[in-house]
């Protein structure tokens, strides 16, 4: 894990400049750190391992990550420039897979051009003018130089306030902070003669649906996932693998068992409340595949304190209470010595993992005309998901495919209204309008389901996933790998019929079907799906609870003219009934969380000096 920056400028400052941004990245146990410059640039390197960098005479590149598919003998860094030499970086960039972020600059031609991974494991930023362009792997590097300004989007701080995390990175091109953007995955950037050029280098497509017998499928599955394992475990020393209840971070740790010939280190974040506990549902795989089974007890956290430290680390709010969970486990991870972190991101979005899929599935079956397995799969899921809180029902299911597709236009998902909007009176009506606010819901695909699992890939619930596993590793000198985004293994899936995917009221039909023999069938055959989660609905009716009320009832709080107060007391109150009286409604625990990182993150930035005069800043 590295951190990279570097600017394009004339003036002479940019030696200086990148010194500024190399100190402000680098953490103080990181051991390397490396510069150079070349016509008007000038790119450098931080991290714990030799610096994954090359120079070949008018050529630098910096690389964040790993090419799994490179001669390592020649260093990924120098397969690059090899590979740009000969044909340019768009052309390389199709013939090069992996995690990375990387720059690379031309003296020939004076031109810097900026890649970012097809999924965007890695993070890149920058800020352009025609006088220069800066990037970094943070935003904190980028403010700190002169003429960035710390200001924040006003549509962010609102939608993160009082929306759902989902829609925080609508937008792929933006950072939080508007003189900073983002460049998006599986994009590059060309600066030149003050110009930017941002282009997509790949994209998902539509394709034909495989057609091949369900079995040779889940065999194409299974050897697929086992390559991706295989090629990360190949850059990777000492790698450590989380472990929850369900079928990705179990398929995960099983190949790597398998591939390995015995049972690898497994971590797996525990709690005394039954409620997000997945304990007994591990077992089975860790019994199987875990040896030694760590299990980080999480019991009473200062949740404060631990929010403070993590929106430092983030530059940003964090999005839900799974990473403060996943803090901790990183935390056990490095201190056992190991040097990278295996886990199951992207499994829910390839194999139709999340509960709100079901919906995009029956529209599948509607669009081609497969009325009786339409009803039978409808009872299916009302026998095996009905929930006191969350009911099942026939007529549940017709009014989520009058809500959530559009059925005269195959694959056409519309947005979920009633989540972005459930909040709506949280936000002070001064300040923004989330009404006039509707996501954008790119269609590629002609199937419901894939165009749904894509929107989440790219725009809803993989984004803020990547950028908090990545933060929290690079603190914590951990490499994060995963296998499900793997390319190959991606566009095998998109081809994959949904009916393959959910079958008869249960996910992942096809990767379950895949996986016989290596999980265990206690987890194989489960139905219901927790998720990784943990009890913040506790902590925010007990011990968070008066700190968060400390926190709303301040000057400060009071002053920033983003909530109306008085519904936020009123949230904070029944959400402390619901818990104490176990009623059976919806809690407001994720609201609650995003509450405490919003405020602590615009404290953070008031620390560093970045506070600006009331109306001016958020």
């Amino acid at each position: 894990m590295s951190r990279l920056a570097g600017l394009w400028t004339a003036a002479p400052s940019r030696h200086a400049a990148l010194e500024g941004m190399l100190a402000v990245l680098r953490h103080p146990a990181w051991g390397t750190v490396w510069r150079h410059a070349c016509g008007h640039a000038a790119l450098g390197w931080c991290g714990w391992r030799p610096a994954s960098a090359a120079v070949a005479g008018p050529l630098v590149v910096v690389l964040d990550g790993y090419f799994y598919d490179a001669p390592r003998a020649a260093g990924d860094a120098a397969v690059v420039l090899d590979l740009y030499a000969r044909g340019g970086l768009p052309r390389a960039l199709a013939q090069l897979d992996g995690d990375f972020a990387l720059a690379l600059y031309d003296a020939r031609c004076d031109t810097l051009w900026l890649a970012r991974d097809r999924f965007g494991v890695r993070p890149l930023y920058y800020t352009a003018s025609p006088e220069r362009l800066a990037f970094a792997s943070q935003p904190r590097a980028l403010l700190a130089l002169p003429g960035v300004s710390p200001r924040v989007h006003r549509h962010f701080v609102a939608l993160y306030a009082a929306s759902h995390y989902r829609y925080v990175d609508h937008n792929p091109a933006q950072s939080p902070y508007v003189d900073i953007a983002q460049l998006p995955a599986a994009h590059l950037l060309c600066y030149r003669q003050g110009h930017v050029t941002v282009t997509s280098y790949w994209s998902l497509q539509e394709a034909p649906e495989l057609t091949t017998p369900e079995e040779d499928l889940a065999a194409e599955l299974r050897a697929r996932l086992l390559d991706a394992v295989s090629r990360r475990l190949a850059r990777t020393r000492h790698p450590a693998f989380t472990l929850s209840g369900g079928m990705d971070s179990a398929s995960v740790l099983a190949c790597a068992a398998h591939l390995r010939g015995h049972k690898q280190a497994a971590f797996s974040a525990v709690y005394d409340d039954p409620t997000y506990d997945e304990s007994e549902g591990m077992a089975s795989t860790a019994a199987a595949h875990a040896a030694p089974w760590y299990r980080v007890a999480i019991t009473t956290p200062d949740v404060p304190a631990l929010v403070a430290q993590l929106v430092a680390l983030h530059d940003q709010p964090v999005a839900t209470v799974t990473w403060l969970a996943h803090y901790l486990l990183c935390q056990q991870v490095r201190a056992r010595g190991f040097d990278s972190l295996f886990g199951g991101l992207g499994g829910d979005e390839l194999n139709a993992g999340e509960y709100e899929y079901f919906v995009f599935f029956f529209a599948d079956l509607a669009r081609q005309g497969w009325h009786a397995r339409l009803q039978d799969e409808v009872a299916q899921w009302i026998a095996h998901h009905d929930h006191p809180v969350y009911r099942k029902s026939l007529a549940v299911a017709e009014e989520g495919l009058r809500r959530l597709v559009d059925l005269s236009q195959p694959g056409r998902c519309l947005p979920d209204l009633q989540r972005l909007r459930r909040y709506a009176r949280l936000l002070h009506p001064d300040y923004f309008r989330l009404e006039d606010f509707i996501p954008p819901m790119p269609h590629p695909f002609r199937s419901y389901l894939h165009n749904r699992a894509y929107q989440d890939l790219f725009q809803e619930t993989l984004p803020c996933c990547l950028r908090a596993e990545e933060r929290q590793s690079t603190a914590l000198g951990l490499d994060p790998f995963h296998p499900f985004l793997d390319r190959r293994l991606v566009e095998f899936l998109f081809r994959v019929p949904a009916h393959l995917k959910i079958r008869r009221g249960i996910t992942k039909h096809l990767l379950r079907r895949a996986m016989a023999g290596l999980v265990p069938e206690a987890t194989r055959q489960r139905i219901k799906k927790m998720g990784w989660n943990a009890p913040a609905h506790l902590w925010f009716a007990d011990s968070a609870r008066e700190s968060l009320l400390d926190l709303v009832h301040s000057q400060r709080f009071r002053q920033r003219g983003i909530y109306n107060l008085q519904e936020v007391e009123r949230l904070i109150a029944e959400h402390a009934r619901i818990v104490t009286a176990g009623l059976p409604v919806e809690n407001h625990m994720m609201v609650l969380w995003q509450l405490l990182n919003l405020e602590l993150w615009l404290r953070w930035l008031d620390a560093r000096g970045y506070a600006r005069p009331l109306g001016e800043g958020v």
